[in-house]
């Protein structure tokens, strides 16, 4: 099997613009969000590299970095027994292409990317909400997400059912500490 500089040197015939990386003998690649299918499509089609499995979609929120989100694509080569990773970074409103043309399996990924931390993914055939219901506000993953949540869900004796409130934090319930730098 070909080394991550071999790669790398393939690689930058068909697809120029990209980076690389390596973390812990694992390879990772850094692909501009305009390069991504043609990259995935090369990764699986070669017959030098057969990465025919996407494993995993994964989303990751860098709140304070340039790209508020990177987009993480896990393939495994079941030929040569070799994994590798490839990751796009974009900001808060530029999409991902979608890569269910290329993968099939990318469907359900890219939903859940999409409905834990609202990064939205062009061309995709169906994306909706999955693990949410279809009228909940806000992404769960974001960091600016807040810990409680928006609503309230209890029992209440008096009407017998379950019921959903605002969540209403008032001032004298909660303590301050003023030596935080923020």
């Amino acid at each position: 099997m070909n080394s991550l500089s071999n790669l790398k040197s393939n690689l930058a015939k068909i697809v120029p613009v990209f980076s690389e990386l390596s973390v812990y003998n694992e390879k990772i690649l850094i692909v501009p969000n305009n390069l991504l299918l043609i990259s995935l499509e090369c990764l699986k089609n070669h017959f030098v590299y057969q990465y025919n499995l996407l494993s995993c979609i994964s989303g990751v929120d860098l709140i304070t970095s340039t790209y508020r989100f990177s987009v993480v694509y896990d393939l495994l080569s079941l030929v040569y027994n070799v994994r590798i990773r490839i990751k796009v970074f974009v900001d808060a409103v530029t999409p991902v292409f979608s890569i269910c043309s290329v993968y099939k399996c990318a469907d359900w990924w890219e939903r859940e990317v999409w409905d834990m931390f609202g990064i939205y993914f062009e061309n995709h055939p169906d994306l909706r909400r999955i693990l949410t219901d279809y009228g909940f506000e806000g992404y769960p993953l974001r960091k600016n997400f807040p810990l409680s949540g928006f609503v309230e869900v209890r029992y209440d004796e008096v009407y017998k059912r379950v019921i959903t409130e605002p969540v209403v934090l008032t001032q004298e319930y909660r303590t301050f500490k003023f030596t935080l730098p923020w």
